[in-house]
């Protein structure tokens, strides 16, 4: 999942209090650990397909899309 001017997301913040779990992130494929505040990006026409980002990954990978 990428971000892209044709495709709409829903991008929530969580903040580190709110990261209770272990996900991993698409961009770098590493851990975002428990504690860690993060973004939750969910596809607007595929919610199914949510995905926890780390927040400088989604901005890297919406700067690289727009360029």
């Amino acid at each position: 999942m990428n971000p892209d001017a044709d495709h709409a997301y829903e991008v929530r913040h969580i903040h580190p209090y709110q990261a209770v779990k272990t996900y991993r992130c698409p961009g770098c494929d590493h851990e975002i650990a428990p504690g860690i505040g993060h973004e939750v990006v969910v596809p607007d026409t595929a919610p199914e397909e949510r995905r926890h980002w780390h927040t400088s990954c989604w901005h890297r990978e919406g700067r690289r899309r727009k360029g």
